[in-house]
């Protein structure tokens, strides 16, 4: 008889964070023990706009949820004391950054393009008096 045990949910709990999606479950191991998977769900559009979602997913198992904790504990500890917790965002910077690489390439792009203009003195032609055709 197969188990089905992914279907079965034990406890979940999901947060919600812009395009992402953070999943918390608790599974059933063969022994009847429980551990965590935390999946990160992140919407994004297929060349035709049409929506998908990336899915990434970890495993842990009860004997790891103190060093777990701990760490990730330590970590955000220490981002908030460089960076506090104001979100910060530079996209006025990327934009400025973006907008200047395109005229960089636009003028690199006329120089490489831009004919080639001779200049000619007035010994390269003869003039003709068409009157005296």
């Amino acid at each position: 008889m197969a188990e089905n045990r992914d279907i079965e949910e034990i406890f979940s709990k999901s947060v919600r964070a812009g395009r992402r999606t953070y999943f918390f479950d608790v599974r059933s191991t063969r022994a009847e023990d429980y551990y965590m998977t935390v999946t990160e769900s992140k919407r994004d559009f297929n060349e035709e706009g049409t929506p998908f979602y990336k899915k990434h997913k970890i495993y842990l198992y009860k004997e790891d949820f103190a060093k777990f904790k701990e760490a990730l504990e330590e970590v955000s500890d220490y981002i908030i004391k460089e960076k506090g917790e104001e979100i910060i965002t530079n996209t006025e910077g990327k934009k400025n950054e973006i907008a200047e690489k395109k005229v960089e390439i636009k003028k690199e792009i006329k120089a490489k393009v831009k004919p080639q203009i001779k200049e000619e003195t007035s010994s390269d032609f003869t003039e003709v008096n068409f009157d005296d055709l």
